[in-house]
């Protein structure tokens, strides 16, 4: 394979709304290329990027997959990401290591959710952007509204620099702007010719030279004094343009019959980012320090475990040792790959800019950097959202918890979006995801890699049980069964702790009643019986209990004769103290449009949220509230309805509050109805 430098390359992320065409416009441009000698379906499953077995059945993009391809004398390494909003985090991890976001948009939809999501995330990397509208080739496209509609978004940077020739089943070519050409193709064949003026085309070109003139002034002046600018004017400044953010060029193909895919992939050549743009600290040079980026871990059924970078500085070669400063330990580097979809071809090194794969790293996930020891090197993570859904794993067979458990902390090295972990009060395994589609894929790859079948149900809330009332109360434990009997006899005081606590135990004892040896066993049956619960069978938190007085039997009593008197005391004085139920309270952020205010704090409500007050960030509203754990866990389900899926949200955990006696009294009621189906 042909060495390019690194000045001849372009990281380009297809992002954008679900279904917008981003895996299809990818599939086009490595056939006219010549990547490929076949044009794969998105509903066949046969395209290059959606190889996954999840994709191909859900007919949906799941994972961010790259691929490069070779036009004029630049290499493209396309990255092609979900728009699906639970696999948020592979968008992220391509934009990461892209000098461009491609923001994809169909031309029957518009701008839509996802448009609006990939472009702040493409802000937040201060990345350029472009805009590529598909299937051009659908009926009843107005594409002289979508400009609008874009430009009322985007703002007036946004601009066509092509236009289509004819929309529906007319859609032949496009019309260049910049060169005033009519672009058409074959596959790779391109045949451009000069195109007349039309009042349609010199409004269109009006817009885009005052946009271009706009980002110097020079031009400007020039623009304004009534001087034609010449195309290498043009060209110089809208290249200039890109870069700076101040232009957004917008671009229009078909992936399904690769019309205008040739004169796309001559934009990004000439005018799009090579590495050398990049507005990073780090020089992208092949003879400099290095620095290779890990994006994304995934398992390979063929190669183990593989490790996705980008080097960012310097020259990464097979059969090297580097340093992870993340881990303080060393790496060997096996054998390079490019990545091509599901299929990698070895190569001897990769340069600076360049993207690739590696097998078998040892210490190294995603986020860290590989560098010299000499010189080490630790570029920034990537910030990956809180997990908003959580859900309890429960095994189908029996025996299969271990098996269930290791696999799904494997699965959670390579997706940092998704977590697990042991719930030490309910005893149940969570996982956590980005929501349900994101949960049944981890499943269903739990279930196919590790051969554990699981179910996902919503978990149990970390109830407490207290009292809110004082009681002294007897508990006596005798039993005479011939032989030597038992005998355990105590008086406790019992009244509630309200500083945090969770329990207190005096010792009253005097002139011997109850002997010091048997003293340890009292406080060991109450804590014991505490764990346990008694009203629900939840713990039980916030008590004093005073033991006062008790009497004993030189033969028969014995430290378990009185944990189990101590047992029966605190239960039966417990009922009488006024028991109450606790459930945990969070504290939770949800940031929403204006418009869906409203809607918001009325569901709220409805969960029994206190609402603490609101204030703007960023265009969008923040409501503060406090709102029963409960009435959370399928919360980001909720939030992306009433929001259409502009809303979000986290909670942390705050404080415990008592139950309302109505609510308290159903889970009481299920409780015991557990209690006795499980007896």
């Amino acid at each position: 394979m042909k060495k390019v430098p690194t000045a001849k390359l372009r990281n380009i992320a297809l992002v954008g709304h679900g279904g917008s065409g981003k895996t299809t416009l990818a599939e086009a441009m490595l056939y006219v290329s010549g990547g490929i000698d076949r044009l794969g379906r998105v509903e066949d499953g046969t395209t290059t990027m959606d190889h996954d077995q999840e994709e191909q059945k859900r007919v949906i993009s799941i994972n961010a997959a790259v691929a490069p391809c070779f036009w004029k004398d630049c290499k493209i390494n396309i990255l092609d990401t979900p728009g699906y909003f639970d696999f948020v985090g592979e968008v992220l991890s391509a934009l990461r290591v892209a000098d461009m976001a491609v923001i994809v948009i169909d031309a029957t939809s518009g701008v839509q959710v996802g448009t609006e999501k990939v472009t702040a995330y493409a802000n937040d990397y201060q990345l350029p952007k472009a805009i590529v509208v598909t299937k051009v080739n659908r009926e009843n496209v107005n594409y002289a509204k979508l400009i609008d509609e874009i430009r009322k978004h985007f703002g007036p940077g946004a601009v066509p620099v092509q236009i289509p020739a004819g929309t529906g089943e007319n859609f032949t070519g496009i019309i260049d702007l910049l060169r005033m050409q009519l672009v058409t193709n074959k596959k790779d064949q391109v045949e451009r010719t000069d195109v007349a003026e039309t009042d349609e085309i010199t409004t269109y070109r009006e817009m885009l030279v005052e946009a271009v003139a706009s980002t110097d002034d020079a031009l400007m002046e020039k623009y304004f004094e009534g001087e034609a600018l010449s195309v290498d004017e043009l060209i110089k400044a809208f290249h200039s343009g890109i870069l700076a953010d101040a232009l957004i060029p917008i671009f229009f193909a078909c992936g399904t019959d690769t019309t205008g895919v040739p004169a796309l992939l001559d934009a990004i050549v000439n005018y799009f980012p090579s590495p050398l743009d990049s507005k990073s600290d780090l020089k992208a040079d092949p003879n400099g320090p290095l620095a290779a980026f890990v994006f994304k871990t995934m398992a390979d059924p063929y190669v183990g475990k593989l490790s996705l970078l980008k080097v960012y500085s310097g020259t990464l070669k097979s059969d090297s040792h580097v340093y992870n400063k993340n881990r303080g330990k060393e790496e060997r580097i096996g054998q390079l790959m490019l990545i091509y979809g599901k299929e990698q071809k070895p190569v001897t090194e990769l340069e600076a800019g360049d993207i690739g794969a590696v097998a078998k790293l040892q210490e190294t996930v995603t986020g860290d950097t590989l560098s010299s020891k000499d010189k080490p090197i630790e570029l920034p993570k990537i910030e990956f959202p809180a997990p908003v859904l959580s859900m309890a794993v429960h095994p189908k067979a029996k025996g299969d918890e271990d098996k269930v458990g290791t696999g799904l902390n494997r699965l959670a090295e390579e997706d940092p979006t998704f977590t697990v972990h042991k719930n030490v009060e309910t005893g149940q395994l969570i996982a956590s995801g980005m929501g349900e589609l994101h949960l049944e894929v981890i499943m269903s790859r739990l279930k196919k890699k590790f051969g554990a079948e699981v179910e996902l149900k919503t978990p149990r809330v970390s109830y407490k049980e207290t009292i809110r009332g004082s009681v002294k109360v007897e508990g006596k434990h005798k039993k005479q069964s011939g032989g030597r009997g038992q005998y355990g006899h105590v008086w406790i005081e019992m009244e509630p702790l309200y500083d945090g606590q969770r329990f207190e135990f005096v010792d009253k004892i005097f002139g011997g009643a109850v002997p010091k040896q048997y003293i340890p066993a009292v406080e060991k049956g109450i804590l014991e019986t505490m764990d346990e619960g008694v009203l629900a069978g939840y713990p039980v938190t916030g008590v004093r209990v005073t033991l006062y007085d008790g009497s004993y039997h030189s033969v028969d009593s014995s430290e378990m004769a009185f944990k189990i008197a101590a047992s029966m005391a605190f239960k039966k004085g417990f009922m009488d103290a006024r028991p109450t139920l606790l459930e945990p309270i969070v504290k939770a952020e949800i940031t929403v449009p204006e418009e869906y205010m409203g809607d918001v704090m009325g569901d709220l409500n409805k969960k029994r949220g206190k609402i603490l007050g609101m204030e703007p960030r960023n265009g969008y509203q923040v409501i503060k509230a406090l709102v029963p754990q409960a009435e959370m866990f399928r919360y980001a389900i909720d939030l992306r309805s009433i929001t259409q899926a502009r809303g979000s949200f986290t909670t942390e955990f705050d404080h415990y509050e008592e139950v309302p006696a109505q609510i308290a009294e159903q889970i009481i009621a299920e409780a015991k109805a557990n209690k006795e189906e499980a007896s």
